[in-house]
Parts: C-alpha cells; structure tokens; sequence
C-alpha cells in the first residue's frame, strides 16, 4: 500500500467478492500500531476519514503524521490539517456553469503557456445535475410544468451549450439534463452506493463512497451514511483536477437522540428544532454524528432531512452511521442486491456498522434532544433558525408585523383588490407565496404524502386556496408524483392549485417567478408586509421574493395549510382554516392526517420499481435537450457577443511564478456587513430588476427587459455578477443604514451611490477595498460568486467577527484574506465607523497558519486606532492558496510545471 515515506506499517487487508471480482478491503479497525486499542470509541465519521487517509498514504501528498493525527483525532482537532481524497464531485448548474467556465478559462491558459489543454480535465467522476435554473413563471394549470421547462431552455440556451460542450470536452463528467430532480435528490435516490468500488495502481478495492459538492445541502447524503459536504466551486475545481481537498481536523458534536416524535410533529418539525438547538450551541465548522434510541425510529428519508439541514445549524456534515435502515432505504430506491449485500459486509467488517449494542463513541461534545420534545412549528421571518412554536406563531408574526408598521409611522393597511371576478382583500400579514419546494422535504414521502392528504380532506370539505396566494409544487424526486398518483392524491393537490410546475430548487432558490401584477402593484403601493411559506432550508431576507418581508420554513402539510388561511398570522388552534360553502368552521385538526394513515400509505404506494423506471432515463434529455446544438473541441469558442459565458480575467497576466503577497495599504471600506449577512446578500441568486445595475448593464448589451433573468443564471458571465455584488434588495450596508441594496459611500467624495460604481471609481483611483462585517458572515449557499464578486471589485480583505465555513474557504480560494477580530472586539467596540483608511501590517513578513496582524485605521482627522486581527488562513495549504493569487491560479501552476513547455 505504501508506495514512499518511512510509515512502519503495513495496512492489514482482506477480500470481498464483487461483481467486478475480489476487492481488498482496508481493517482499519485491526492496525494496532497505528490505530488507538480503543478504535471503537472513534466517531463513525473520522473512521470513514482515517480509512481514507490510509487507502491514500504515499508517504509524499499522505504523510505519517496524517495517519496518526486522523487515528488519534481527539488530540489533534482543530490544530492539524489533513488531505483528504473524494471518490466524486456533484454539482448542479448555478455553481457548475462558472466550474466550466473557469475550466475552460484554464485550458486557454494552458495552451497559452505551452502546456496540453487537454490535462485540465477531471481525474475523478463529476455529475452535474441541472436543477437550479427552472423558474416559477406558470403555476396553477395542468400545463405549468411544460411551459416553464419550455422557459427554463428559452433563457439558458447559452449556458445549456456550454454545459453540452464540456460533457463532450472533458472525460469523467456527466450532465443530467433539465427536469430530472434535484441535485441531493438525484445523488440520495441513485448516483450514492455507500460502499464504493473503484481501482488504484491496478488494485480492484472497496471502500466508503465520499464525496464532495458545489451545493451547501450536499450534506443530505450523510443521511445515507455517507462521507461528504458542500465546498465552493473554486474548491471542487481543484479537487477534480487532483489536489486533495485540505480539511482542518474537525471537533466531533455527538447528538444523541431519544424518545420518539410525538403525533402530529413531522420530519421538518425535528429537523427545524435541532437546527435551533445547534445553532445555539455553535457548531460551525464541525462535524456532527447522530446516535442513540432515537435514530432507530428515524427512517433514511428522515434522516436525510435532518442531514440536508447541517449548514443552516452551521455543521460541516450531519452524520448518521450505516445501519439497518441504510439497506432498507437501498432496496427500497431500487438498487442491485449485490450492493446491498456487499454494503452490510464491508461495514461490518470494517467497524463501520452501527449497533446500539457498540460502545458509544467519544464526541468531543455531547448534546442529547429529547423528540418527544419537537413540536409542530415554523422558522422565520428570515433566518432558518430562528425558530417559532405553532402555538405561539400568531403573537410572535404579529409582533414583528408591527414593529414593521411603527417604523414606517402606519397602521395596518386593508387593501381590495379585483383578481379575476373575485373582490379579495390584502392585508398586512397576508400569504402571498406557499411553495412545496426544495431538497429538504420533497423528496421524504412522510411530509409529502401528509400534505397530499390534508389537501384531499381539505378539498372533501369545500375549502380552497386563497385567490391571492401564489401556489407551487416542485418537487425534488420524480417518484414523489408516482406515488401521489397510486393514491389517487394528485387531483386534489391540483384542486387546491397545487399543480407540478418543475422538479428543481425553484421558490427555495428565488426562482420564485412574478406575483401577479394587480398584487405586485398593491404590495409595492402600499408597502404591505406580506409572507412567502415553504418547504425549504432558506428564507434569507430578499431571497424567496424581493416583495416578501417575511418568509417562513414550514413543512409541506403546513405549507398547504398556509395556502388555504391566506395569511401567516393565524392561531391554528383557535381559529378555523376556512370556512365550506355551509358556513361552518373547518380547523386545522379537522385536516391533519393521523401517523397511521401516513405510514399505510406508504407502504401501499412505495415500490423500488418506481425509482428504477425514473432513474433508467438519467442522462438522456427532452427533446429541448436533444435538439440543442453545442461546440466542440477541447478549447471553448468563446462568443464576444453572449451575456451568459464571458471568459473569466482569472489567469489573465498571471506570471508564471507568483508574486509575494505585500502589506494591504491605503485600503477603503466598501461595505459593513451586519451580523449574519448570508451569501445571498453578498451575491443574490433572484431575479434582475430592469432597474438595477446588472439590468441596466444588459439592456445596454441589447438584452429586452422581459429577459434579464436572475443573477443565478448569469454567472458565466463576471459583468453581470460584479454589479449583481451587494446588490440584493434587502441588503442593509451599515455605511448608508437608511437605505436596502446595493449602496455604499465613496469616501474620497463622501457621494452615496452603487457599490459597483464605487468600486470602479477606487479602481481607477488604485486603492484596494476591504469589508468590514460582524458574527456569521457568509452564511447560507456555497456559492463561490459571493467571494469571486468582491474580489473583481478589488477586495483584498475581510475583517469580521466570525466566518460560515465554506465562504471563508471561498474567500482563500479567490486570494481575498479574511481576517478576524480578536475575541470580544468588533468595529463598533474599536471605535471605527467605516470612513478610515486601513493599512493591514505583517502580510509581507511571512503568513502562517492564523498569523495575528496589525490594523491600522487612520481616521479623517489623523487620529490612528490600531488593532490586531488573526489571519484565517487555517492550514498551511491555505497559505500557498493566498500566494499564488487563489486555489484556481496554484492549480494551474501546478499543471503547467506537471504538463507544460518541455514536459
């Protein structure tokens, strides 16, 4: 096994027999010299790491000390970093189309140097799964889904080609088209094996499927009991292309579980709890391993909703352990009996299977939740884990409903309004969106098919949905309408609206679509607090829809529920739902179904054929798909004309060598950030107002108001996401605390005007800019835009209060330096207001790992307030990132010295 370095071991290795012959298998758990005698009180997830550390020793890229910090991982977490070895990437097309962009970029580069183009190419399986780009433009008709797949290709034509060139262009990397699900979806129901087989120097080996992915919920498949997060783009890029993904030991939460959930509490009920919980209890940057009584009553599905939710309680993964219900879920979804066997095995044998019977592992913190504690409930208005009691849900709305009315010096507003022949009236509080969407739930048959059933009580009794609400349905498996139709439970959703209009992110994302224009009107003319509900994992302010104030988590039977009473601040207990044609009250109890008519129905309409029959057509596309035509070659052609794929200026007049990184000076403030400013602040995903800097950009491209598109789909092209940059309507940059958007101060002037139009003037002007932020920056997506978009608007550094994981590693990547207050210091405690100018001393003497630098904020009347920052380049890989410039420009220095001029 061990091809260099002077490790004393040798692995000890047993045969599995598979359908593609004899597999070795790694017993880590009987290495006695490398392995602590207590292996069985490791976590299941460091075990799966350290079976990968091992499986990749080299003694070179995987050292000795690797090994021992990963089997001795408790001594170690949070000080040593290791590399780790994905077996695959997923991605799906908001984050992949700038992958393939920036790939493309690097093969331009590679040529240009000398080097083969055809070496930037992925070393290890890609699937990218578009899912992310269908937008809610019809609802409400048979016909909703057709016209806005039909949309989604007349919008994304461009991206859509490229995406078909790079499947041509490069080996390893598969598209699956348009209207197949989404991401998590696809990768939980049919791309994940949980034992993975695969060969390496001529060896046939079985091992843990792991993976890595450009989504922040990629952690879903942990529910499955397999290894992986969401990481940016800039980082997948470079794993695919072969760097090992550096990852800082991480601290191991155990969350044991107990008790059982109680009648009438879902899935999304639990999982909004724990994120609660979780997030109180900080466990950003960590794993987090589920164990206990409590797991054993959880099914996969269950389980995956509760592992879909890690980055909104801050967790790098939310583990569950493979276990009986890991087999269970794999027949169930269809796949072979051979990989169930060999999964059973391989864990068995390997100490990976998880028993009440083994010792509990050692966590370095334990948490225990109780579920006969969960109770029905609702997150909002903005952030996933503020949590809200059903029963507490109308006092609480209508608290922040009027805090909203005194700061605006009004009372509650009743506004009529003519939708069709209806007189309706819009009120403050007023649900305006309810969407069954997103990975989280959709694919979880307990929450789908209770939704499916209040809508058939609802519909039995005479109830239907509120004119004004818009309705959605879209969702993330293609079995979920498979099995409502065995039922006999579609017609009834569609009764109350609830027509399929896509199978992709859609309202979860922002691809929410339009209001109606009478209600868009009135809202904006009166400036009506109104709500959006779904069943989703984000409500980030300006994020489900640009009008929405308050936008509430729920889970899919609420959702529905929600449609029906036209209005978030209701008590459920004491006030009816709706009224049928006779007058009479109909109350929420009077709808929910009970958990035995939900498990019955279950059983009776769940089949593995279903997911057979839905999967088998994977990577064969629409007609729309098939007929569209793409370039070919392995170089892109670039067209100077597109508003969607631009060439990136990454590697433009990159030297060959980098350049030493020199003190920042002279530095000015663009933005201060507030406590918890998501990526969807940094770089929205939403629709472009005509409006706004990006609409104003390709109107003068020639592009016609009605196809501006959202800022999601134009991030082929770095025009348009540079003034999409701080540009979200709901955005509040502390420098101009009076206004929402994209605004900031141009100090040299004192003008208030565009970020983007700032950050050209300090351009021209030669002065770098810094963001100042709080706790949290960077929660919410992976999007690596909400780093690449700063970074073209020329910030060379961030300094704030605490980091989301992945927008910290996006901002390394990007070679933008985020640095950190010392503890218990803030901008506002230093006494700084934004107007200095900032030098950032000590970056040229030599970075380490969490260097502490110097700050020096000169105010305008030469007053100096100095400080000291700890510089969040946590590994020593993450110092030579910063060197060359960002992951992408060290990457393809690598590849050019591996392949380039004489090579």
């Amino acid at each position: 096994m061990a091809s260099g370095g002077g490790f004393d071991f040798k692995p000890i290795e047993a045969e599995l027999e598979t359908p593609e012959g004899r597999a070795r298998i790694l017993l880590i758990n009987k290495i006695d010299r490398v392995i602590p005698s207590d292996f069985n009180s490791l976590p299941y997830s460091i075990r799966v790491l350290l079976e990968n550390v091992v499986r990749h020793y080299d003694g070179f890229v995987v050292r000795d000390e690797d090994v021992e910090a990963v089997a001795r991982w408790s001594e170690y977490a949070g000080r040593k970093d290791v590399p780790f070895h994905p077996v695959r990437v997923v991605m799906q097309d908001f984050t992949g189309v700038p992958a393939v962009v920036d790939l493309a970029a690097m093969r331009d580069a590679m040529k240009q140097f000398g080097g083969d183009p055809s070496k930037v190419n992925p070393l290890i399986p890609v699937d990218l799964i578009i899912d992310h780009s269908i937008q809610v433009d019809y609802y409400g008709t048979a016909e909703a889904f057709r016209l806005n797949l039909k949309r989604e290709y007349e919008r994304n034509r461009e991206r859509y080609q490229l995406l078909k060139w790079a499947q041509k262009a490069f080996s390893n990397f598969r598209v699956v088209p348009p209207g197949k699900g989404i991401i998590h979806q696809v990768n939980l129901e049919y791309l994940a094996r949980v034992v993975w087989l695969s060969r390496r120097n001529g060896t046939l080996y079985a091992h843990p499927d792991s993976l890595l992915g450009t989504d922040s919920h990629t952690t879903m498949i942990n529910g499955l009991g397999v290894f992986g997060w969401g990481v940016g783009g800039i980082e997948a890029e470079a794993v695919i292309l072969g760097q090992p993904y550096y990852m800082l030991l991480p601290e191991v939460v155990g969350v044991r579980l107990v008790g059982e959930l109680r009648e009438g509490v879902t899935t999304t009920d639990l999982v909004l709890y724990i994120t609660e919980k979780l997030r109180k209890k900080n466990v950003v940057g960590k794993f987090v391993e589920y164990f206990g009584e409590g797991v054993k009553k959880l099914s996969v599905p269950d389980r995956a909703t509760i592992a879909n939710m890690a980055p909104e309680y801050g967790a790098t993964m939310g583990f569950f352990p493979v276990d009986e219900a890991t087999l269970e879920y794999l027949r169930g979804t269809g796949r072979p009996e051979w990989l169930v066997q060999l999964v059973e095995r391989y864990t068995k044998e390997t100490g990976l299977w998880y028993s009440l019977e083994d010792p509990e592992p050692r966590y370095s913190d334990v948490v225990e939740i109780d579920l006969s504690d969960v109770e029905p409930s609702i997150s909002g208005p903005s952030h996933p884990e503020d949590r809200i009691p059903l029963r507490e849900a109308k006092e609480r709305v209508r608290k922040i409903i009027m805090e909203y009315l005194e700061k605006k010096g009004r009372g509650p507003a009743i506004v009529e309004l003519k939708l069709g022949d209806e007189e309706v009236h819009l009120t403050d509080g007023s649900v305006v969106y309810a969407a069954l969407t997103s990975c989280t739930n959709t694919s979880n048959p307990s929450v789908m098919i209770a939704a499916a059933l209040l809508a058939r009580n609802a519909v039995k009794k005479g109830l239907r949905t509120r004119p004004w609400v818009k309705t959605s349905n879209a969702p993330g498996s293609r079995v979920v309408p498979e099995y409502w139709n065995r039922l006999g439970l579609m017609p009834y959703l569609e009764a109350l609206g609830f027509h399929i209009t896509g199978y992709g992110c859609t309202v979860c994302i922002g691809n929410s679509g339009p209001l109606r224009p009478e209600i868009e009107e009135a809202i904006r003319e009166h400036d009506l607090w109104v709500a959006t509900v779904l069943s989703g994992n984000r409500n980030f302010s300006g994020r489900i829809h640009p009008l929405a104030r308050g936008n509430f988590l729920a889970s899919p039977p609420l959702v529905v529920a929600y449609a029906l009473a036209g209005r978030v601040d209701i008590d459920f207990e004491k006030e009816p739902v709706g009224y049928d044609p006779n007058g009479n009250p109909v109350y929420l109890r009077d709808l929910w179904p009970s958990q035995r008519e939900v498990r019955e129905a279950i059983e009776k309409a769940l089949d593995p054929q279903l997911f057979v029959e839905k999967y088998k057509d994977i990577d064969k596309g629409d007609k729309f798909w098939e007929e569209l035509k793409a370039p070919e070659g392995e170089l892109y052609s670039w067209d100077p004309k597109s508003t969607y794929i631009r060439k990136p200026p990454y590697f433009d007049n990159m030297p060959l060598e980098p350049q030493p990184p020199r003190d920042i000076r002279g530095a000015r403030v663009l933005v201060w950030a507030p406590d918890r400013t998501s990526t969807d602040h940094i770089s929205p995903a939403g629709r472009i107002s005509p409006d706004s800097k990006a609409g104003q950009y390709l109107i003068e491209q020639g592009v016609p108001p009605s196809q501006l598109n959202t800022c999601g789909s134009r991030r082929g092209n770095h025009e348009v996401m540079m003034r999409c940059t701080f540009d979200n309507p709901r955005f509040r940059n502390k420098l101009v605390p009076d206004r929402e958007g994209g605004w900031t101060i141009f100090w040299p002037t004192g003008e208030v005007m565009h970020v983007f139009d700032a950050a050209m003037k300090y351009r021209e002007m030669g002065v770098p800019l810094i963001v100042l932020a709080g706790k949290q920056y960077g929660v919410g997506s992976s999007r690596d835009w909400a780093a690449k978009g700063p970074a073209l608007l020329g910030v060379k550094a961030v300094i704030a209060e605490s980091y989301e994981r992945i927008h910290r590693s996006n901002l390394v990547g990007m070679g933008v330096l985020p640095l950190e207050f010392m503890p218990g210091e803030n901008a506002e405690k230093l006494g700084l207001d934004g107007s200095e100018e900032y030098d950032i001393i000590g970056i040229e003497e030599g970075l380490s790992p969490g260097k502490i630098l110097t700050v020096r904020a000169r105010k305008s009347d030469g007053r100096v307030i100095e400080f000291k920052v700890k510089a969040r380049l946590d590994t020593p890989i993450e110092v030579e990132y910063y060197k060359h410039g960002g992951i992408l420009q060290y990457v393809l220095r690598k590849l050019i010295r591996e392949h380039g001029r004489g090579n």
